[in-house]
């Protein structure tokens, strides 16, 4: 009788179980597709006030959100902590234009927002040439010690390396043009990684541009278009690089989440699947890589072996 209440006790927990497990995976599910439906949705304006205000600058009575002669909001209160800390940060122009909102999107919504933006919602969002400057400044504060370790994240870098296993010099490393082009790329990369970034990202909208051209959201895209939406894209890139360098993460990281993140606007914004996405885009990035490397390869060469451009018989 004892093992048989046992059991039954048993059968009824694994019951309340699987109920509630289902219970939480159709949550999720209504969760997951309300969180899809808000992403696909365009910004949402406030709607105006229907209440009559008089403007304490210009003593005009009007009815909306904005004096229509100053351009004062009708909100207006006593200074308090946030007020204080909205003119603080105005100062570095963030104090309008949905710098908040343009932050979210760029995480939740990125691609849908750069859509929102080239449709014609340009007051909605911050704009990606300034931000691009205000997000490269926080990363060189943050790269040059305002982190949890209190130290340059290059230091960090160099902490990790030493307790990598390196490979055995067997002889003198070998000081041919290959080496000496990716020798380049990568101390490029480590020295000056904000403006590596920028030179890649300008690069990707020239090499990616041909395959994003006709999208099935907009078939007639400008390449003008597709470098504000690739200067999001950096402006992306580098939150999740701000974020990596104050938590102080493993290089790695740094590397191959900021990069594989900008797959996601490209996605949204063209509406193409997963697969034609990471298709053209591996194709584009491969194409531009390639020519990189030739254009470096060509340059040492030509500083290598002066002779072969300007032959000795021509010399004086």
């Amino acid at each position: 009788m004892l093992i048989d209440e046992k059991m039954a006790q048993v059968d009824s927990f694994s019951k309340k179980m699987l109920i509630f497990a289902s219970d939480m995976s159709k949550k999720l599910k209504n969760k997951y597709k309300a969180f899809c439906r808000w992403q696909r949705m365009p910004h949402h304006v406030a709607p105006i006030s229907e209440t009559e205000t008089e403007c304490p600058t210009c003593h005009t009575c009007y009815v909306g959100n904005f004096c229509p002669r100053c351009g004062q909001s009708a909100k207006v209160s006593r200074f308090s902590i946030k007020s204080a800390l909205l003119n603080f940060i105005d100062v570095w122009g963030m104090g309008n234009r949905g710098m908040y909102h343009s932050l979210r999107d760029l995480v939740l919504r990125p691609g849908y927002m750069i859509r929102d933006y080239l449709d014609g919602m340009r007051m909605a969002y911050f704009p990606p040439f300034k931000m691009l400057f205000i997000l490269t400044t926080f990363s060189l504060i943050v790269n040059y010690g305002f982190n949890i370790k209190m130290t340059t994240y290059d230091e960090h870098r160099q902490e990790t390396l030493i307790h990598e296993d390196k490979p055995a010099d067997n002889g003198k490393e070998k000081n041919n043009i290959g080496n000496k082009t990716f020798r380049l790329i990568n101390n490029f990369q480590q020295n000056y990684p904000n403006m590596a970034s920028l030179l890649t990202v300008v690069l990707m909208s020239v090499f990616l541009f041909p395959f994003f051209r006709r999208m099935k959201t907009r078939t007639d895209l400008r390449y003008t278009e597709f470098l504000v939406a690739m200067i999001y894209s950096a402006n992306m890139m580098t939150l999740y690089e701000i974020v990596i360098m104050f938590f102080c993460l493993p290089s790695t990281l740094y590397i191959l989440v900021p990069h594989g993140m900008i797959l996601l606007p490209l996605k949204q914004l063209s509406g193409f699947s997963w697969m034609k996405t990471i298709f053209r885009t591996v194709i584009g990035t491969a194409i531009m890589m390639v020519s990189i490397i030739i254009v470096i390869t060509i340059v040492l060469i030509v500083l290598e072996y002066p002779d072969i451009v300007e032959p000795t018989k021509y010399r004086v």
